[in-house]
Formats: C-alpha cells, sequence, structure tokens
C-alpha cells in the first residue's frame, strides 16, 4: 500500500485528491466498449488469466506481453513488474491488478492499472514496442522536506538522470535500475526508474525524460512521488522501498534461443554438423542485408540528385531518406482524387488546395497539394514531412505519407470527416449543432495536442499557426492539430525562438512575435486563448458582433470580464452546459491571451486549470490588442504577389508587421 496522496492525470492532468489505496484503474472510456459474454470478453478474460498462471513466467524478468483472439476481437495485454519483485509476487499482483481493472473499467475495450509492485493495461490494438505516456498516474508523499529544497531535488536530479541512463541501457530483458544519494542534510534519497523492456534504449529514456520533467512541475518540496505511464515508471522517497536482495541479475550475456539438447558421446561430430548448418544459413543472410544496404544507398542517392533543390545544405537528408517508406506514388494519388477534381476539392488556402481521395484498397485520405509558387516552399514542405511524420497523438493529424515528382508535391494525411473547426463554429446554422460538451472537448482535445507538443513528444515543437482552420475535427468530434508547415523544432533545453520571417494569421498571432519575431510555446498559448474565446462566443477574433456593436473579441472579452458581464460573450446559441465551466474557459482564454508573456500559463497549467476547480485561478491582466484593420483570416505567408522571392516575402512580412503597434488602455489591472 502506498503511504500517498493520489494524483489522477489525464494527458497529463486531471486533478483529483482521493483516499490512499493504490489500486487506479484508467479506463479509456473513448476507445470502444465491448458487450458482456462477447467474444471479446472472453479472449479478455483467458488472456489476463494465462498472465497470472503458474505456467507463464512472462521473460523471466517480471516482463509479460501476450495476445489472444483473432480481429476484430483480439486482445493485447502487457504486464510488468518492479525490478525487485519475485515471480511469484509478481504473479500475484498481475492476479490482482486483473481483478481491478475488470471491475473498475467494466466493458471497456481498454484499461490501464497500477500497483505499488507492478502496472497492467490491455487494448483492442497491438501496443508492444510502442511509447505510450497518457495516462500519467500520480501519486505524492504529502510530508515536505524540511530543510535545503534546493540542494535535496538537485540530488534527486542527479540520481534520477544517472538511473535514466542505466534503464535505458539495460538491454532487452530488463530496463530497471534502482539507487540512492544523499542530500545536503545527510537524507537518503531512494530513487527508481523502470521502461516496458520492448522499448529501444532511446525510447525509453525519452520516456522517463518526460516523467522527470513532471517532478519539479508538480511535485517541488515533497519527500517523495511516483510517476506511473503505460511506458515507464519514475518513483523517488525518503526511505527504501526497493529490495535489492530481490533483484536477479541480468546475464552477463544474452541467452541462447533454445536450451542446446543433450549430447551423446559422439558430440564432436554433432558439434561440426550444427556449425556447418550455421555457416550455410548466416552467410547467404549476410551477403542479402549487405547488398539490400547498397541498393538503398544507391536509391537514396538517386533520389537526392532528383530532389537535389530539396536537400541541398540540409541536416535532414538522412531523414528524407528514412521516410521513404512514406512515399506515394503520384499516379495512384491522382486515381484516387480523379485526377484532382473540383468535385473532390474540400478546400484551398495559401499554400494550396487539399482533396478528398480513396487508395485501391478503400481508405479515404485527404490529399494536400502544394500550388508550385506558393509561400510554403521546399523547406516548409521537407519540414511538415520530418516533424509531422514522427508524431503521434490523438489530438494531431496523422501523417500517412507524401508525394514528391516533378513540380508536385503532395502530403497525404488521414481523412477527417467533419472538416476545420472554422466551417462549423463560425456557420450560424451548424455552430448550433455544438453544445457546450462538444465545444468544451474540442478545447481540452486542442489542449491536449498542444501539450503533447510543448512537452510530451520526443521533440519540442511550436506549432506557430493555431487557428480554427487547422483544427480537423473528426467523427466523434474530436479536434486534430494540423498544419505544420510553419512549425519550428526546439532543443531539449531552449525556451525561445526567434526570427526575421514572420509567418502565422493575425488576430492569432501573440505580440511578441508579430511584432519582434519572438516565439516560444506562450506564442502557441496565446492562440490557444483566443481560439477558446471563439469557441465560446462562436464568432471570430475580429468584428465580434454584440447588438448592434462590432469589435475585437478580445478587447470585448477583456472589457466584459472586468465589468462583470462576461456572459455577453457566450454564444446565444448555447441553450445548456454547465455556466461555471463556460466561465472558467472565458478567464482561462483570458489567462492565455495577456500581453505579458511570462504571465501567461504554460499547456500543462491550462490543462490542471481546466480539470481542477480547486484550483485558484489568478487574476487576468489585460491582453494585447490589434487595431482593427488587422484581417484575422490573412496568412501572412499568402498575400503576396506569387512571383516574389522568398526574401522579398520575408522582408515584407517583416515591414508589414512592424508597421502596427498595440496599445494600452489606462485602466487599472
Amino acid at each position: 500500500m502506498f503511504s500517498f496522496r493520489f494524483l489522477f492525470f489525464l494527458s497529463p492532468v486531471l486533478f483529483l485528491m482521493i483516499s490512499t489505496q493504490s489500486q487506479s484503474p484508467y479506463c479509456y472510456n473513448d476507445k470502444g466498449n465491448y458487450t458482456t459474454k462477447s467474444t471479446y470478453q472472453t479472449n479478455l478474460n483467458t488472456l489476463l488469466s494465462s498472465l497470472s498462471s503458474p505456467s507463464n513466467n512472462g521473460n523471466g524478468y517480471g516482463f509479460y506481453n501476450s495476445s489472444y483472439g483473432e480481429n476484430p476481437d483480439q486482445v493485447y495485454a502487457i504486464g510488468l513488474c518492479r525490478g525487485d519483485v519475485t515471480v511469484d509476487n509478481c504473479r500475484g499482483c498481475l492476479s490482482n491488478a486483473t481483478q481491478q481493472l475488470t471491475q473498475g473499467c467494466p466493458n471497456q475495450k481498454e484499461a490501464f492499472g497500477v500497483i505499488e509492485q507492478c502496472t497492467l493495461r490491455y487494448s483492442n490494438r497491438s501496443i508492444y514496442g510502442a511509447m505510450e505516456t497518457f495516462p500519467a498516474l500520480m501519486w505524492y508523499n504529502p510530508q515536505n522536506v524540511t530543510s535545503d529544497v534546493d540542494g535535496f531535488f538537485q540530488e534527486l536530479k542527479t540520481l534520477l538522470e544517472d538511473l535514466r541512463g542505466q534503464a535505458a541501457g539495460n538491454g532487452s530483458l530488463r530496463k530497471f535500475a534502482a539507487a540512492t544519494a544523499t542530500a545536503p542534510n545527510f537524507q537518503t534519497i531512494h530513487g527508481l526508474a523502470q521502461c516496458t523492456p520492448d522499448l529501444t534504449e532511446q525510447v525509453c529514456s525519452d520516456c522517463l525524460g518526460s516523467s522527470l520533467a513532471d517532478i519539479p512541475k508538480y511535485f517541488q518540496g515533497m519527500q517523495g512521488a511516483l510517476i506511473s505511464k503505460p511506458s515507464c515508471n519514475v518513483r523517488y522517497e525518503t526511505y527504501r522501498f526497493v529490495d535489492p536482495t530481490t533483484i536477479r541479475p541480468l546475464p552477463s550475456s544474452p541467452p541462447p534461443l533454445s536450451s542446446p539438447p543433450s549430447l551423446s558421446t559422439s558430440t564432436g561430430g554433432s558439434k561440426s554438423n550444427r556449425s556447418q548448418t550455421v555457416i550455410i544459413i548466416i552467410v547467404p543472410i549476410v551477403v542479402y542485408v549487405i547488398f539490400f544496404c547498397i541498393c538503398l544507398r544507391v536509391r537514396r542517392t538517386k533520389k537526392k540528385l532528383e530532389t537535389g533543390k530539396l536537400i541541398q545544405g540540409s541536416d535532414d537528408t538522412e531523414e528524407i531518406g528514412t521516410a521513404e517508406s512514406l512515399q506515394f506514388d503520384l499516379a495512384n494519388i491522382r486515381v484516387s482524387t480523379d485526377d484532382f477534381s473540383e468535385a473532390n476539392k474540400l478546400g484551398q488556402g495559401g499554400f494550396g488546395s487539399v482533396y478528398r481521395g480513396r487508395l485501391s484498397n478503400g481508405k479515404d485520405i485527404a490529399v494536400k497539394r502544394l500550388s508550385t509558387n506558393s509561400g510554403q516552399g521546399d523547406f516548409e514542405f521537407k519540414n511538415e514531412v520530418l516533424l509531422v511524420a514522427k508524431l503521434q497523438h490523438r489530438n494531431l493529424v496523422t501523417l500517412l505519407g507524401f508525394c514528391l515528382e516533378g513540380n508536385e508535391r503532395l502530403l497525404i494525411y488521414e481523412y477527417v470527416p467533419n472538416a476545420s473547426l472554422d466551417h462549423i463554429i463560425f456557420d450560424p446554422t451548424k455552430r448550433a449543432q455544438l453544445d457546450w460538451v462538444r465545444r468544451y472537448k474540442i478545447i481540452v482535445g486542442t489542449a491536449r495536442g498542444l501539450l503533447y507538443l510543448h512537452e510530451d513528444s520526443r521533440l519540442k515543437i511550436i506549432h506557430r499557426d493555431l487557428k480554427a482552420s487547422n483544427i480537423l475535427i473528426d467523427a466523434e468530434m474530436n479536434p486534430k492539430i494540423s498544419d505544420f508547415g510553419m512549425a519550428r523544432l526546439f532543443v531539449p533545453d531552449q525556451t525561445q525562438g526567434n526570427t526575421s520571417r514572420i509567418v502565422g494569421t493575425f488576430g492569432y498571432m501573440a505580440p511578441e512575435y508579430a511584432m519582434r519575431g519572438h516565439f516560444s510555446v506562450k506564442s502557441d498559448v496565446y492562440s490557444f486563448g483566443v481560439l477558446v474565446l471563439e469557441i465560446v462566443s462562436g464568432q471570430k477574433n475580429s468584428g465580434f458582433q454584440h447588438g448592434e456593436n462590432a469589435e475585437d473579441l478580445l478587447s470585448f472579452a477583456w472589457r466584459s470580464w472586468r465589468e462583470g458581464t462576461s456572459s455577453n460573450l457566450i454564444d446565444p446559441t448555447l441553450k445548456t452546459g454547465s455556466r461555471n465551466e463556460i466561465m472558467r474557459c472565458i478567464h482561462i482564454g483570458l489567462l492565455c491571451v495577456q500581453e505579458n508573456v511570462a504571465d501567461r500559463p504554460t499547456m500543462a497549467s491550462v490543462i490542471l486549470m481546466m480539470n481542477s476547480y480547486s484550483f485558484t485561478l489568478p487574476v487576468p491582466s489585460q491582453p494585447a490588442f490589434y487595431l482593427h484593420s488587422i484581417g484575422s483570416d490573412m496568412s501572412l505567408g499568402s498575400e503576396y504577389n506569387s512571383g516574389a522571392t522568398r526574401s522579398d516575402r520575408s522582408k515584407s512580412n517583416s515591414v508589414m508587421v512592424m508597421e502596427y503597434d498595440t496599445f494600452t488602455e489606462p485602466h487599472p489591472r
């Protein structure tokens, strides 16, 4: 049993203070349900029973991975026991976890649970070998560090970083490490880091890194905490919670694939024959692998020559090569879109048109066809391919592949049936279909997607063009952030970037970016705040209409909040929904659009504020205002003469932005 209090985090934070019980089933309510006594339930029960069976030793080091049944009723499960847990105790822990999960998540096809000594998850999709950091279940020790807090957490950081490297590098049998460190006040710190061993060393390190980043955000000053994610666990305490005497040593060399048979007295000839057999098998394989690598290198070199303009002088040339598996044939795309017919055209933006297509296997796709003279050139095309191909999150649109043939540059995405948010929320008829539950779902989903980009993905990404037209809505009304052509990649410790090439959409652009070219995660937070206020009001950020008066949305929202009339901002078509929740979203939106960058919350704080009513919201300061003459639908990258060079465009954009300034009103804050 844990002696902690429990924090339940949904990507990463739904803040619930509950009892000190160790069970924590998380049910994926959005992943589908099964009916009682169905084939899926039978397969699930059979699979989970087998995990804790006395005949099942897993991989011998506390890792259990298995599946049962056939599609569409196939079930996958992964069990992981702490590195010091004995085989018998591991089975008992998994048995308890099975009972808690099936009782706590009845009829959910996917669930995840944590007991002190093990974790268990199951799903109707393959979960082996993929890093998953959602949900993050967190406990903390309510006791605070009593002296030299900074020194304590500096030693803790050093300890956990060391354990992170040890666990990630421990091989494919067990990725587990535990050790101690001494704080400045002679207090001992005990730490643990563990991943499911199906992850690669780098992916395990990334998963643990995401958890280490959570500690200073949520557990500063606390003596102990546990962060358990589906793919990794991190824990620290001031008392010993791992038994080092029961940690089984890993073999010094990889174990044999199978035990050798007992040998007779004539073993010499048998060994010789086996050696010959191994040589006969291995040599052709090695030759084939070498030949394949040579062919692949030749193919990449040929591709580089054909697309020299794209890869010339780039550090990402090898990454384009590795993306070849994502490349589509132009002829097939032409067939799927009926040669880019007008009937299949879904929309048009500053950088080209988007078409609906259907592949020969029946899969629907969306094809973004970049115009040859658009502002999005080779750099942006490469940028979007390389960035989006690495991103996997339910609230980001999935890039299926690309096509680069002749003058054609195509991006192939999953087809999202309900188009973009702006087609719904700004349409007087369609937006009535968006009740508050759906709007709130869109707000939260967008926030989760941004948090993933900023903190939880392997890369730290600033989107730079978040707006209603770049939020796609799927069949279940889930939001998916799209259009990463303007995204910028940050190195892990980088907090801010500068550019002389301002790109994005007026009205959504943070003032420090539009005026000085400074961008950071807080630039995206500003855009998110504008989007939240648009979703609540059902109106665009420019030309907000209230009665016969029209003014800027942020101006109206700030004035209404200051005067205590924020209800005037709410879309009149919202007949139902929690007023407290709506008003809280208005408050959060105003916090996000504050002029002072430092005053804006991070996306992690935004989600915490949206999901925890015990969290008192700070008072917002006045937002930045743009002059009404700036149009919110004007994409900077597309308004200039198509014959201008890129450098011309860059200068024009900078000059145009610098012509406008912010102003403040002399009201007290």
